[in-house]
């Protein structure tokens, strides 16, 4: 076992103190977004020699990945961030894992360079993912009831506006299952000239605005997305994903509390600072809320618009474990921790706070706030003691 150094990415979106926070390091003004533990290609992390934990793992796959992750998978599966947003993401949904194939694959025969900027399917994998909140964490995620979409477009159409919004009210109020009636709006409302786009989108924020000056009796429920119409709006003036969003489930995670998001689902995280364990990719289909490439035609291929119950956990042990409805992954929070543990695979630890120990047969190492460990399976196993709160990207063997 030993430290890793790991590449912070400093995307537009990002909060210019948390990170740094949790590093102990001086904040330099610049938005630092994420901060990637893992063995990407992108953004390997390195160990104290300077080798990248990928070129490692290639040198030695069965010491690092131990026999079953190895041949699984043939690469560290996870990719570990710690994720920190001042601003709204993109409204974005990930492929699965077949999608993601046909898609590399296609890229590559037409000769789009992997660091292209236009570029959306940068490896051959699907990103399923778990965000786990260490602040409170505002988010969009999936598509709400339908008959919450209907009652809310209809008080928006009600507030003035009609003419842009009417139109899909009603597609809306269509006689098809719910994930068909989502399918046709967002359709409609991506599928736009820019001209046309700005107009639903500014029709959007000022009934919203409207709606919200008029007082909290018809809107109680909706009030705190109706706000948050406002903001993004003003961050993506003209962009219509700010329409797209209101018929996405609004979810406030509280600090522990996590939600896990499969292959399809669109979602848009908006604030707040969390741990976020994914497959290993970075394959991102955007259909709004960004300057980076869209590709509507290509998210109405991969988005599931069928509705869901928000997958919120709300683990009560002191010793979190959170689950994840994928092979690759799973992620633990272990609070002041003295532990003997067995580790059949590979894992990376981030200390949030505190200090801690760790020894195996072959290594010691003591690991301080901000200070990422990688364990290889090799190890076999460990003991850990100290008082403070770490968390464990491993996977589910």
């Amino acid at each position: 076992m030993e430290k890793l150094l790991c590449t912070i990415q400093e995307y537009a979106w990002g909060d210019t103190q948390s990170i740094p926070h949790l590093l102990g390091i001086e904040p330099d003004g610049a938005p630092k977004a994420e901060l990637w533990m893992g063995a990407h290609r992108q953004a390997s992390s390195r160990v104290a020699s300077g080798r990248s934990l990928d070129d490692l793992i290639e040198s030695d796959p069965i010491g690092a990945l131990g026999p079953v992750v190895s041949n699984r998978f043939g690469q560290l599966p996870f990719l570990f961030k710690v994720l920190a947003a001042a601003s709204p993401l993109s409204i974005q949904a990930h492929p699965t894992l077949e999608q993601a194939i046909a898609g590399y694959e296609r890229e590559n025969a037409a000769r789009v360079p992997v660091d292209s900027p236009d570029r959306i399917y940068r490896d051959p994998n699907h990103k399923p993912e778990l965000i786990a909140a260490l602040t409170p964490f505002h988010a969009k995620c999936g598509f709400r009831p339908l008959a919450e979409s209907r009652q809310l477009f209809s008080l928006l159409v009600s507030g003035g506006n009609g003419d842009e919004l009417q139109p899909l009210t009603e597609l809306l109020f269509g006689a098809a299952d719910p994930a068909s009636v989502y399918h046709r709006v967002v359709s409609s409302v991506l599928g736009r000239s820019g001209s046309a786009e700005h107009r639903v989108a500014a029709a959007t924020c000022g009934a919203a605005e409207r709606l919200l000056a008029a007082g909290p009796a018809p809107i109680a429920p909706f009030e705190a997305e109706l706000k948050w119409t406002g903001r993004i709006g003003e961050l993506y003036p003209g962009d219509a994903g700010v329409t797209v969003a209101l018929m996405l489930n609004h979810v406030v995670l509280q600090p522990g509390e996590a939600m896990f998001l499969g292959a399809g689902n669109l979602h848009a995280y908006l604030s707040g600072v969390g741990m976020e364990l994914m497959a290993n990719s970075d394959n991102v289909v955007r259909g709004g809320l960004t300057a980076k490439h869209r590709d509507v035609d290509e998210l109405l291929r991969v988005v599931d618009c069928s509705p869901i119950d928000v997958p919120v956990q709300r683990p009560t042990a002191d010793s979190w474990s959170y689950a994840a409805g994928a092979d690759e992954f799973c992620l633990d929070r272990l609070n002041d921790p003295t532990i003997s543990h067995r580790n059949d695979g590979p894992e990376i630890l981030f200390v949030q706070c505190g200090e801690v120990g760790l020894s195996s047969t072959v290594a010691h190492v003591t690991a301080a706030a901000g200070d990422v460990i990688w364990i290889p399976a090799s190890e076999d196993g460990y003991t850990m003691r100290g008082e403070a709160i770490v968390w464990r990207a491993r996977v589910p063997l």
